[in-house]
């Protein structure tokens, strides 16, 4: 199957489509520092980037008890939120995903983020009418279980095998493993090329124009 004929491509969003990635690591940091627990280092941070509340804090902050994650949680959107706004579409990707969508190449959204989250930045972006369906961790299962494809194919009629993931972190591309998906890495984001490539994959690329190239030639 060449990259031109996948059913569905599936994106990830934060440190995939909007350049967020740095932005969150700096806010997990921020609300551990609020709570007064010990501040998870930068790559720490980046690492947990798409996963549910429950493995976020087990490998950031281990000593933080559930009864104050609410707290955190509330203490990083805080700190988050009021930044988001600067923050914008990776340069070019826009314009791929205006392309992918005239040729009529079926787009999707699974996203670690929140539906409110993800209405938020699409209100901010205006670029919700490129995918077809969405998909956010708060109306499945977290990234890396397979459930979020599961549901597009149910939604789109495509089956999972026939849906290409893009993301930036390891958790997308295990998401693709586990769904009997196909996966393509971008390293612009949370995860080192090195850590990409450890997981099965059609490619790995370090630039847009490189995935314009793999998907549209």
């Amino acid at each position: 199957m060449t990259a031109k004929q996948y059913g569905l491509y599936v994106f990830d969003w934060d440190g995939t489509v909007m350049d967020t990635t740095g932005l969150i690591a700096r806010g997990i940091q921020q609300a551990a520092k609020t709570l007064g627990l010990k501040v998870p280092s930068l790559e720490t941070a980046r690492s947990v980037i798409g996963l549910g509340m429950a493995d976020t804090m087990r490998i950031v902050n281990p000593d933080c008890p559930y009864e104050r994650w609410d707290e955190y949680l509330q203490a990083y959107k805080s700190w988050y939120i009021k930044r988001e706004a600067a923050v914008e579409v990776m340069a070019g990707l826009r314009e791929l995903l205006e392309e992918m969508n005239s040729q009529g190449m079926r787009l999707a959204v699974a996203t670690g983020k929140s539906r409110a989250g993800l209405n938020r930045v699409f209100a901010l972006t205006g670029i919700e009418h490129l995918f077809e369906e969405t998909i956010t961790a708060d109306e499945s299962f977290s990234k890396p279980n397979p459930a979020m494809l599961f549901e597009l194919s149910d939604r789109t009629g495509v089956e999972p095998d026939k849906m290409v993931m893009v993301g930036d972190t390891v958790h997308d591309l295990q998401l693709a493993q586990n769904a009997g998906a196909q996966a393509v890495g971008v390293t612009w984001g949370a995860c080192a090329r090195r850590d990409l490539e450890k997981l099965p994959h059609v490619a790995v690329v370090d630039t847009v124009e490189e995935l314009r190239s793999l998907f549209l030639g």
